[in-house]
């Protein structure tokens, strides 16, 4: 929070956080607006829409724009992709969205219908001064995330966060029983955790692979001073015997 605050300023135009942050720490949400506010700059949420289940939304702490991947939302990975993109914003920035809003409202027989709103008629007739684009492979992962949610329903969302946050603290809790293993971050997490290993994680996930295993991300690739960083993600997809194979494995491994 003290470089943060050292790097504000009038010149700043906006401050984006991550929530939770690489990591899969949970950040000072209320602080971090606090700042930007006070000197006029926007505070943009880049938030985990399956942490909504049990966090905050970005709206209750002041964002004004909040953005996020909604791939979890029921969209399998294929390749690393596709994606879509989930943004929001406060009524006062509507105007100044490129894009599409899709709006609620009835017909002349008060019929419930969804119609295109705040559009820019650019898009249609001066396309190369168009502010937005929409895509087919979007429209089929919007779609698949609305089937998702809806099969689901509001107490499902909050059982799979729930199912998220327990079952990765569960996770850590083993793993930091290893006596070579320390938490890098001794934060509040969602469902991913930074560790710290006696050796190099990449041999670590080596030695992993040859249970049939996926290890942690080694988070030297971020940061060379995170020499030993490995950052461990856990979903509702692990189940509790899952999770005691890989500790067993890894407990393996740093023999």
């Amino acid at each position: 929070m003290t470089e943060l605050e050292s790097q504000l300023g009038p010149d700043v135009a906006a401050v984006v956080l991550q929530m939770p942050n690489a990591f899969g720490c949970l950040e000072p949400v209320r602080d971090v607006e606090e700042l930007a506010h006070h000197v006029g700059a926007l505070f943009i949420v880049n938030f985990q829409p399956v942490s909504l289940g049990i966090l905050e939304p970005p709206g209750a702490y002041g964002a004004d724009i909040a953005v996020g991947e909604g791939q979890s939302l029921g969209n399998e990975l294929c390749y690393g992709g596709p994606y879509l993109g989930l943004f929001a914003c406060r009524e006062r920035l509507l105007r100044k969205v490129p894009g599409r809003i899709v709006g609620m409202t009835r017909d002349a027989h008060g019929r419930r219908g969804f119609v295109l709103t705040l559009q820019t008629r650019e898009q249609h007739i001066r396309r190369a001064k168009a502010t937005s684009n929409i895509c087919t492979n979007e429209a089929m992962m919007a779609l698949a995330a609305t089937v998702y949610l809806g099969a689901l329903g509001k107490e499902g969302f909050r059982e799979l966060a729930l199912q998220n946050l327990l079952k990765a603290q569960y996770a850590f809790d083993q793993l930091t029983k290893i006596p070579v293993v320390r938490p890098l971050y001794p934060k509040p997490f969602f469902n991913e955790f930074a560790l710290e290993l006696p050796q190099d994680p990449e041999r670590v996930n080596q030695q992993l692979l040859k249970d049939g295993l996926l290890g942690g991300f080694p988070l030297r690739r971020w940061d060379r001073e995170l020499a030993n960083g490995w950052l461990v993600c856990v979903t509702e997809t692990n189940s509790r015997a899952g999770i005691d194979r890989f500790v067993d494995a890894v407990k393996r491994a740093l023999r």
